[in-house]
């Protein structure tokens, strides 16, 4: 099995250069939170940061929905 190289792309948020590996071995797949994929289409991938802040917004939006119940 071959992998690819990891592509060098700029953070769709941020602007932030990182590197992509485009397979279970990114640094993403490592992450302990996922985001649902709704802007997969207009968006790329996210820097380690900006998922990071993705994810913490999501889940503060969780909790408030629930309070809210």
């Amino acid at each position: 099995m071959t992998t690819s190289a990891p592509r060098r792309i700029a953070c769709a948020r941020c602007g932030t250069s990182f590197d992509c590996g485009l397979s279970v071995d990114c640094w993403c797949a490592a992450e302990p939170y996922r985001l649902p994929m709704t802007k997969a289409a207009i968006e790329d991938c996210l820097c380690p940061a900006c998922l990071q802040k993705a994810a913490a917004a999501l889940a503060e939006s969780r909790r408030e929905a629930e309070r809210g119940r």
